[in-house]
């Protein structure tokens, strides 16, 4: 079982790492386990995707 704080850990790593594209990059990782079946992998990714969209913030028009 991954944590909060691994994930949030993972999120910022990535974020540093891949800057803007660091959304789309946890989005296809989390694809990717969907579809090899991996369904506790995915939800990892799916988590790191959302916190990375929550340090963005709102975006605006």
């Amino acid at each position: 079982m991954t944590t909060a704080a691994d994930i949030s850990a993972l999120a910022r790593h990535l974020f540093e790492t891949q800057g803007s594209k660091a959304i789309a990059e946890a989005a296809q990782k989390a694809v990717s386990f969907e579809r090899a079946g991996d369904q506790a992998q995915a939800r990892t990714w799916r988590q790191v995707e959302a916190l990375l969209l929550e340090m963005r913030g709102p975006r605006e028009s």
